[in-house]
């Protein structure tokens, strides 16, 4: 499984978002966190000094987004839609982006119920339950 710390993750969007603005050739995968980036203008200051990114802490006393998370959370969603895991996924939030009229918005839908069932998964100590994630999605999306 691939782990990387939190410092490769900044320094991925960050050179990503460098090499996208330079005009320079994109991996699949930068590709993709690149346009992510540029739906999120609020975080292009926060990728433009690399240094600053990985010396920066987010805190929630702060009342900010870290960049860094939310983008690693559009891009695991783009990941699960891509290979429809867990199985339902791409129809949820082709579904929801369909209702929403946005992907985008369709995502951060994702991204919150994502996050609780991360959550409640690790307080009860039982593993994600994709099928109840879908199952989350789809609810959000028939509303």
């Amino acid at each position: 499984m691939f782990a990387p710390s939190q410092e490769q993750v900044r320094r991925f969007f960050c050179d990503a978002w460098s090499k996208h603005q330079a005009g320079q050739p994109l991996t699949p995968l930068e590709a993709q966190a690149a346009d992510w980036i540029a739906e999120h203008p609020e975080y292009h200051e926060d990728l433009a000094d690399v240094e600053a990114a990985i010396a920066r802490q987010y805190t929630v006393e702060e009342g900010r987004t870290n960049p860094f998370l939310h983008l690693s959370m559009h891009l695991s969603i783009t990941e699960q839609v891509s290979i429809d895991q867990p199985r339902g996924v791409k129809a949820a939030v082709e579904r929801l982006a369909h209702r929403l009229n946005s992907l985008h918005e369709a995502h951060h839908v994702a991204m919150e119920a994502l996050g609780e069932m991360v959550w409640e998964g690790q307080r009860s100590g039982r593993p994600f339950d994709g099928e109840a994630y879908v199952d989350r999605l789809l609810m959000h999306a028939t509303r």
